[in-house]
């Protein structure tokens, strides 16, 4: 089988050039100095990513029979715009400080309004500023890929998936806010979190994407693979993130340790422990998960509990049940050798990462 670093070493370089010519191409429309400082947060934060989402795409397309094409690149590299969009707006939600290592893009905004000095809340202009920041994004991803340069009737086959893609984000948004405000933590919440917010989107879609432009439209095979192979290690890859937003080491991840803890998300690392946890384990949790002033000793106490109910190992059996099943479906299903080969080494990747 490929290595699991193959498949996104051989998409990365293509994808950052599509990226980079895409910006460099936008630049002269917004030449006013006040606009500097959206294009810069633009570029740094572009500058990040592991293009997941971009490689199923590209291997999608692969899968169904695709040759390699700098115009398939560019479609799929849209796909980060996405993710940056969706990124900026869920650090705004979750008042998080920090991705990618660098401050998130509300208070890199917040410090600007700060440091020169001007009028009304700071927190209020980074915000807003973020919003419209992701809003950019948004658009200009759907630029990319109107503008991809692949043939047209494989845009008009596959702009449903695409479309329906950037609905189920926002539904899987939504429920991550909904899960969190109600408190729940049973299993078949967090699963439905799971598969809507990341399986489907990180995964199942950028993957559906990939063959339908291929292919030219659906057929049967197509979505048994997405459902038994993209929906699977595309929950696997949400569940190894709430692992890493617990268990993760900030220099690796870019984000605080505990920061799911403090944000007070109800994934199914939680649900897990309280499915086992004894009185006093389940007060602890209670009383600590969604605390934003939570501190190392706090987030040292959630991890305990965390592991000593068990939860931290049934959600790592999960995790590779997921994969497994992924993997036997790719043994079944019609598609070209060495994208059979890149899909497992790609699974593989997206949920043993450290990121």
């Amino acid at each position: 089988m490929t290595t699991s670093a193959a498949p996104l070493d051989l998409v990365r370089f293509e994808v950052d050039r599509s990226l980079r010519r895409f910006l460099d191409d936008q630049r002269p429309f917004f030449d006013d100095p006040q606009f500097a400082v959206l294009l810069t947060a633009v570029d740094d934060f572009i500058a990040g990513g592991k293009r997941l989402r971009p490689a199923f795409c590209h291997w999608g397309w692969r899968a169904a029979g695709g040759a390699d094409d700098p115009a398939l690149y560019s479609a799929a590299a849209s796909l980060e715009l996405l993710q940056a969009s969706a990124l900026i707006h869920d650090d705004v939600m979750d008042a998080s400080d920090l991705r990618r290592g660098m401050p998130a893009a509300h208070r890199r905004f917040e410090r600007l309004h700060a440091e020169s000095g001007w009028h009304g809340s700071a927190e209020q202009f980074g915000e807003g500023a973020a919003v419209l920041l992701g809003n950019l994004l948004l658009i200009w991803a759907g630029q990319m890929w109107r503008t991809s340069g692949v043939p047209d009737d494989a845009l008009a086959a596959a702009q449903p998936v695409y479309d329906h893609m950037r609905t189920e984000l926002m539904f899987g948004q939504y429920l991550d806010l909904l899960e969190q405000a109600k408190g729940e933590s049973t299993f078949e919440s967090a699963l439905r979190v799971a598969l809507y917010k990341s399986g489907k989107y990180s995964v199942e879609q950028p993957l559906r994407l990939g063959l339908v432009l291929a292919a030219r439209g659906v057929t049967p095979w197509i979505d048994q693979l997405c459902v038994e192979y993209g929906q699977k290690v595309g929950i696997a890859f949400q569940l190894r993130d709430d692992v890493l937003g617990v268990f993760g080491d900030p220099a690796e991840t870019g984000k605080p340790a505990g920061d799911d803890l403090r944000e007070g998300k109800r994934t199914m690392l939680i649900a897990r422990t309280l499915a086992g946890a004894s009185d006093a384990q389940a007060e602890v949790v209670r009383t600590l998960l969604g605390d934003p002033k939570l501190d190392e000793e706090g987030v040292e106490r959630l991890r305990m509990v965390i592991e000593e109910t068990g939860a931290l190992l049934q959600c790592e059996e999960m995790i590779k049940r997921y994969l497994d099943d992924a993997l036997r479906s790719l043994d079944r299903a019609p598609i070209e050798s060495e994208a059979r080969d890149a899909l497992g080494a790609l699974a593989v990747a997206a949920t043993t990462r450290r990121t």
